[in-house]
């Protein structure tokens, strides 16, 4: 009923989502994002039905195509030791978290735990790490499904080509317009050529869109400006954040391996009040409002 309050969680079910996204550094500075805080919340979302997705970043923080730094724990190893301490930490992983997804690195463009994993500098090492984690999940678990992470359309199909004979389950691809281009048509081809390509199950990772340009804190924004959206047919709006993420449901499914698509920072609101300099720069692409409501688009995520 409209005006009922409930935990995100609770609201998340009720709207159709099957599937919450985590990542997980090794040894962050704190909790967050940490093993015992990740193991603690897919316990809970398991409880509640949920399927869980474990992004292994390999770093203490963010990684990201510009960032891929090793752990603190791991700098300064050789790489036989690099590669061991990658195999026992997937395992442990894998064993003790049993994830139904588990992402090999997070958005690895450029490859990952540099400078060992650096594509470029060092693709046969990279590849040999790679496989290691794999080889981890495998020897582990039977169910989980492993997948690779690439962010954006351009320069996909050399690094899927790279990778043909890794031993893999799933594409992830990242879009969102402001870094990615403004075409969903150049998306569908790309996932539909990527899937047929590898024989492989394709998804859209991460996405988001605004509903608005405003701001709720002080904290600035990743997009504020109607250049870094796709109009006419999808301005920031509500009804303009809904029309695209129905147009990402409606393209996965058209895409002849497509199996879904994941919305990057849902919960992402001013959480730290509306002056504060150093909280989200997502609540104008949340899908809850600036009054903590839920925004119409969580009805795409219904699998009608």
């Amino acid at each position: 009923m409209e005006g009922n309050q409930n935990d995100l969680l609770t609201i998340l079910k009720d709207n159709g989502v099957n599937t919450v996204r985590l990542k997980l550094w090794v040894d962050p500075s704190d909790e967050y994002a940490g093993f015992n805080e990740v193991k603690q919340f897919s316990k809970t979302l398991k409880v509640n039905g949920f399927k869980t997705w474990l992004t292994l970043h390999y770093s203490d923080t963010w990684a990201d195509p510009g960032h891929q730094e090793s752990p603190n724990h791991w700098q300064g190893i050789n790489f036989t030791q690099l590669k061991d301490s990658v195999y026992n930490y997937t395992e442990k992983i894998a064993a003790e978290l049993q994830p139904d997804f588990i992402q090999i690195g997070n958005e690895i463009n450029s490859g990952f735990l540099y400078p060992y994993g650096h594509i470029s500098n060092n693709f046969q090492q990279f590849r040999e790490l790679l496989d290691t984690a794999i080889v981890a999940v495998r020897t582990t678990s039977s169910e989980t499904k492993i997948i690779l992470h690439f962010a954006g359309i351009e320069g996909s199909d050399w690094f899927f080509d790279q990778l043909s004979i890794v031993d893999y389950d799933i594409i992830g691809l990242s879009y969102y317009p402001i870094w990615h281009g403004k075409s969903l048509n150049n998306l569908k081809a790309k996932m539909q050529y990527l899937g047929n390509a590898h024989q492989k199950k394709i998804l859209i990772a991460e996405t988001a869109y605004p509903f608005t340009l405003d701001w709720n804190d002080w904290t600035n924004n990743i997009v504020g400006i109607d250049d870094q959206l796709i109009l006419p047919e999808f301005p920031a709006t509500p009804e303009g954040q809904r029309k695209f993420i129905n147009e990402i449901k409606a393209l996965t499914k058209e895409v002849e391996n497509g199996i879904g698509f994941c919305y990057w920072g849902a919960e992402l609101i001013a959480w730290k009040g509306n002056e504060s300099q150093d909280a989200s720069p997502w609540e104008n692409q949340a899908l809850f409002d600036f009054d903590n409501k839920a925004l119409p688009v969580l009805r795409e995520f219904k699998n009608e």
